[in-house]
């Protein structure tokens, strides 16, 4: 006669047995797991290999004096430093621009205005300008700026108009960022006597910052890749700059700029070697990379501060 132990450990293994169906799905996730995985190798695989040509070919010039020359020869050879000067500066002054705007335009969408036609309109309006073209805005840069406000061509003309195109992607990312927060948080705010401003101020705008960062580093990328907007409302062929000079420009001044100005020598300027070229597409990249770097190191580290 068997022991009933053994029959329990013999019916327990063959209730535990693997079946047909759990058989199949396991299948079916390690092909969806594999495909997967090939789909985000086929997106990073080729920016791996633009950035490596890239950076091949602009090591004959790549050097701490390209990046503080300016340029020489017809823009045939030198650096780019008032280019990389200007893209600077166009890029701080539209984020100083833009983002008190956009942060306070969604905190009053998301926690003061009420559910109504207007704000639906407006909230429409902010998704399609998203979906704007970059040439529609420099036109409105130079109609409402360099010509109807009487500002004329300079860093301050073209960082409005690259404020007025970013806005609704702060606005968007912000608003994201602000209803992630529960609103468990708000209403226990609210039971022990804070206002509303005290509430945002001290719980909901600390929880969502990491957020609202993201939006920022969306703006950084496109302000500091976008040609059309500041070549109509600030942006020159040339303009000389002393070497490493940082306070070379003003809010006034028309600047040069790298997007501008990798369009300018790979379109306009001939026999201008293809280092050259490389360089600044190179530089441009990096850029924006290290801008970005630095926006999310302090995202992740605001993001291990949350307490939920």
């Amino acid at each position: 006669m068997t022991p009933p132990s053994t029959k329990f450990a013999s019916t327990a293994s063959q209730g535990f047995r693997e079946t047909a169906p759990v058989r199949r799905h396991r299948h079916i996730e390690y092909v969806a797991h594999f495909l997967l995985a090939c789909s985000t190798a086929a997106m990073v695989l080729p920016l791996i290999a633009i950035v490596a040509f890239l950076i091949i070919k602009a090591l004959p010039v790549l050097s701490i004096g390209f990046l503080l020359e300016a340029p020489s020869n017809g823009m045939r050879s030198g650096g780019i430093w008032p280019a990389l000067l200007g893209t600077i500066y166009l890029v701080i002054t539209s984020l100083a621009i833009a983002t008190p705007i956009g942060i306070a335009a969604a905190i009053y969408l998301h926690e003061y205005a009420r559910d109504s036609a207007l704000t639906r309109a407006i909230q429409l309006a902010v998704v399609n300008l998203a979906g704007v073209p970059s040439i529609v805005h420099a036109l409105f840069g130079l109609g409402a700026f360099v010509l109807f406000a009487g500002i004329g061509r300079s860093i301050l003309a073209a960082s409005l108009t690259l404020a007025v195109m970013t806005l609704p992607v702060i606005i968007a990312s912000t608003r994201e960022a602000l209803a992630a927060v529960p609103h468990s948080f708000r209403e226990a705010c609210w039971n022990l006597g804070a206002t509303r401003w005290q509430t945002i101020r001290h719980i909901v705008l600390p929880n969502s910052i990491s957020g609202i960062l993201t939006g920022l580093i969306l703006q950084v990328s496109r302000t500091a890749g976008e040609t059309a907007p500041v070549m109509l409302t600030g942006a020159v062929f040339y303009k000389s700059v002393p070497t490493g000079d940082i306070f070379a420009y003003g809010l006034r001044d028309q600047c040069m700029a790298l997007s501008m100005h990798l369009f300018t020598i790979a379109t306009q300027v001939p026999d201008v070697p293809d280092s050259v070229s490389y360089g600044t597409a190179v530089v441009l990249v990096g850029s924006v990379l290290a801008l970005n770097t630095v926006a999310i190191a302090v995202r992740v580290y605001l993001r291990t501060r949350k307490k939920w």
